[in-house]
C-alpha cells in the first residue's frame, strides 16, 4: 500500500551538472533576479549551480560527468577527490546528506542535443509522482514523461537523487553550449508547473486530474555500431535521426554502416527511442534510449 508523501518544505533547482547545457544555468540567474517566478507559499526555494568551473570551461565536465557520482559508495569513498567528485560531496553535504536530506524535492534541470522537447523524468512511481506527470501533461500539452524507475532513489547515482523525492527536467534539441530561446521557455514553463504542483500538493489542493496518462518507460540502451577493435562503423539511420518518441519496430532501418549498409532493428517489441544521437554520449559509443509505452494509472 503507497504512503502518502510527506509535505514538502525544501525544494532545490539546480542547474549547471553539465557545464555545457546552458538553459538552466541562464534561468538560474533570471531567478536570482526574479525570485517571485520560483516562490511559493507553501515551501522554501533555493537555487544550486552545480558545476562552475566546468562552465568556465565551456564543457560538460573536467574529470567526470558529475551526474554519475550519486552513488551512496561513492559519496562515501573520500578516494574519489577529482573536481566533480568533490563537487558531488560538497553537493551532498548542501542539500543532503543522501538517505536522510535535508532537501525534500530537487529538480534537476538538463538540455539534450536530441529532439525529446519538454521530456520530464521521473524516478519513482508512488502516487505523488504520478499525480506530478498528470498535472504537468495537463497544463503544458506537449509535454513528455519518462519513466526512470527500474532502481530504487537510494540505487540511482543522479544529483536529484540525494533527496526523497526527484526529478530530471530534459529539454531539447540544444546544441551545447548553446541557447535556444523556445527550449529555455520550455525549461522554465515546465519547472513552474512542477512547483505548482508541489504548492497545490502541500495545501491539500491537488485538482481533479486526468484518470490515466501517456508515458515512456526505460528499457534499455543501444550503442552505434562498432568493429572487432571497438571503432565506430556507422550511424544513426536518418529514418531514426530527430524521431525522438517516434515508434520503432522490428524490422525497421535503425543504423547506417559507413560501408552502405542498413542495419534493421530486430527487437520483439514495439520500442520508442529518445536521447537519440545525443552528442554528451559519443564518450561510450550510446546511440539512443529505448523506451516502452505505458499507461499511467493515476
Amino acid at each position: 500500500m503507497t504512503t502518502r508523501t510527506k509535505r514538502i518544505n525544501n525544494v532545490a533547482i539546480v542547474g549547471g551538472t553539465h557545464g555545457n547545457e546552458f538553459s538552466g544555468i541562464y534561468l538560474l540567474r533570471k531567478w536570482q533576479q526574479q525570485a517571485s517566478d520560483i516562490t511559493r507559499g507553501s515551501f522554501s526555494t533555493q537555487t544550486v549551480f552545480a558545476n562552475p568551473q566546468a562552465f568556465e570551461a565551456n564543457k560538460r565536465y573536467l574529470d567526470c560527468d558529475m551526474n554519475r557520482q550519486f552513488g551512496l559508495d561513492d559519496l562515501a569513498n573520500p578516494d574519489l577527490a577529482n573536481y566533480e567528485q568533490s563537487r558531488a560531496k560538497a553537493i551532498n553535504a548542501q542539500l543532503g546528506p543522501k538517505g536522510d536530506a535535508k532537501t525534500d524535492f530537487i529538480i534537476d534541470l538538463h538540455n539534450t542535443t536530441s529532439n525529446m522537447g519538454a521530456s520530464l523524468i521521473l524516478l519513482r512511481q508512488d502516487t505523488f509522482n504520478r499525480q506530478l506527470g498528470a498535472y504537468v501533461k495537463a497544463n503544458m500539452a506537449d509535454a513528455i514523461v519518462v519513466l526512470e524507475d527500474q532502481v530504487s532513489m537510494t540505487e540511482h547515482h543522479f544529483l536529484c537523487s540525494i533527496a526523497d523525492q526527484g526529478v530530471i527536467v530534459e529539454v531539447g534539441p540544444q546544441p551545447q553550449s548553446v541557447i535556444r530561446q523556445d527550449v529555455l521557455d520550455w525549461m522554465d514553463e515546465m519547472t513552474k508547473h512542477i512547483l505548482d504542483f508541489i504548492d497545490l500538493f502541500n495545501r491539500n489542493e491537488v485538482p481533479a486530474l486526468p484518470a490515466t496518462f501517456e508515458a515512456f518507460k526505460y528499457h534499455e540502451t543501444l550503442k552505434l555500431p562498432e568493429s572487432e577493435q571497438g571503432e565506430r562503423i556507422g550511424m544513426v539511420h536518418r529514418n531514426v535521426q530527430d524521431a525522438d518518441f517516434k515508434v520503432l519496430r522490428h524490422g525497421d532501418p535503425l543504423f547506417t554502416l559507413f560501408d552502405g549498409t542498413v542495419i534493421y532493428w530486430d527487437g520483439d517489441y514495439e520500442a520508442y527511442p529518445h536521447f537519440i544521437n545525443e552528442a554528451a554520449y559519443y564518450d561510450n559509443n550510446l546511440a539512443m534510449s529505448l523506451a516502452k509505452k505505458v499507461t499511467v494509472t493515476v
